[in-house]
């Protein structure tokens, strides 16, 4: 067997033996070393994308952070205008209360005035029933002909009439002629004739009427003349004189 180098043929077998197992080992070392540096290379990057996740979670975590505190300041302001809202009430509810307190003294002093009112048009009534029975007996005969009985200025007068048990007063009563038929007046002096006046008068006059004898004339005479007292007198065939009329 030759030699290299000093060496027998069968030792450097021996170690060409060993020299290939040695590189068998370094390369599955080296292919070790390469799946270890892709595993090495995924893991950076997982880490990167762990790390930019949580950046985002950090800005989310500010955004929400940032909201809470507008959430705070909007809740705060909320409870500012609730509690002006409150006082506001309160001055609501005080002023309503002055105004209730107003109302009382001023139903008051309207009641007050209408009795003053009340005591007034009766005077004023009494002082209508006067002119009345002055103008009036003028005024029927020049413009409807009827011609009233008794002295003058005192041809109409105030009569009670007994309707079975129930007494029905009328302010000016008076009786004539027209024509030469007989003619009863039966009338009332209001100082203010509305409608619901109107109503009424008729409705007394429609018990006293079969009281009289003659013709009747229905007459109401006043200071003012509503425009619903003329619809009801047209109505229900009632004349109406306003104390002006001549």
């Amino acid at each position: 067997m030759e030699q290299t180098k000093g060496l027998t043929a069968e030792m450097y077998k021996a170690v060409v033996a060993i020299v290939d197992e040695r590189v068998k080992e370094i390369r599955v070392t080296r292919e070790d070393f390469s799946a270890l540096r892709g595993a090495v290379l995924e893991l950076a990057q997982a880490q990167a994308r762990t790390e930019a996740r949580l950046e985002e979670l950090a800005e989310a975590q500010a955004r929400t952070e940032s909201r809470l505190e507008e959430l705070a300041q909007a809740q705060a302001r909320t409870e500012a205008q609730v509690r002006e809202l409150a006082k506001a009430q309160a001055r609501t509810e005080a002023r309503l209360e002055e105004l209730a307190q107003a109302q009382t003294r001023t139903e008051e002093a309207l009641h007050q005035l209408a009795r003053q009112v009340g005591a007034l048009s009766e005077n004023i009534g009494f002082g209508l029933e006067d002119i009345a029975r002055v103008v009036l007996p003028g005024y029927l005969e020049r413009h409807y002909g009827v011609k009233l009985e008794g002295p003058l200025g005192a041809e109409l007068g105030r009569k009670f009439f007994d309707v079975e048990g129930y007494y029905v007063e009328l302010n000016l009563y008076g009786e004539g002629v027209r024509d030469g038929r007989k003619v009863t007046v039966l009338g009332e002096a209001k100082s203010r004739i509305h409608g619901r006046e109107v109503e009424k008068f008729a409705r007394d006059v429609a018990l006293v009427e079969p009281l009289v004898e003659g013709e009747v004339m229905r007459v109401m005479f006043g200071f003012y003349i509503h425009p619903t007292a003329m619809e009801e007198a047209e109505k229900r065939g009632i004349l109406l004189v306003a104390s002006y009329q001549r």
